[in-house]
């Protein structure tokens, strides 16, 4: 199991460097028309913003770990380990609420903007918008195995405790 989890790992990685090597190449593209030829293209623009946007979510998603994430740990550290589990069951269960209660509603809004294109390349804005449903996904699914290791007895910090954010 661990080894087909690396290959997906690996395969998130390489869409994640897709995405960011996409996006650098319309950045100089868009410098070198409009500064050196001087006759800006208005499509690259948009392919930095749109790569920008799948980057995040992504990478958000499927990339980083919860170590990567800025946590705001000032209470939990100086916690107990039993209270520690008791504030990662808390905010592992809310958030797991938090994405489920919005998935209808945020389902809706990518489904609603089908009617519209993207302003230059044309792009259907549900496709570009669908990776923020792939994140809020990826999200539940990450937390509500985070919480099922937390209730079996799993360990209840996720960082190191020497390098503590």
């Amino acid at each position: 199991m661990s080894a087909t989890i690396r290959w997906l790992q690996a395969r998130a990685d390489n869409v994640a460097v897709a995405l960011l090597a996409a996006m650098f190449i319309a950045f100089i593209l868009q410098i070198f028309t409009r500064y050196v030829i001087n006759d800006p293209l208005g499509w690259t623009l948009e392919v930095c913003l749109t790569t920008w946007l799948w980057l995040v979510f992504w990478s958000s998603a499927f990339v980083l770990t919860e170590r990567d994430h800025v946590t705001f740990d000032l209470f939990y550290l100086i916690a107990s380990r039993r209270t520690q589990r008791v504030f990662a069951l808390i905010s592992a269960a809310a958030i797991v609420a938090g994405f489920l209660a919005a998935l209808p509603a945020t389902y809706d809004y990518i489904a609603f903007y089908k009617i519209k294109k993207s302003a230059t390349l044309r792009i259907r804005l549900d496709v570009v918008f669908s990776v923020y449903g792939l994140f809020a996904v990826a999200v539940i699914v990450r937390y509500a195995l985070r919480l099922w290791q937390l209730a079996r007895g799993g360990a209840p910090e996720p960082h190191d405790e020497a390098t503590p954010l």
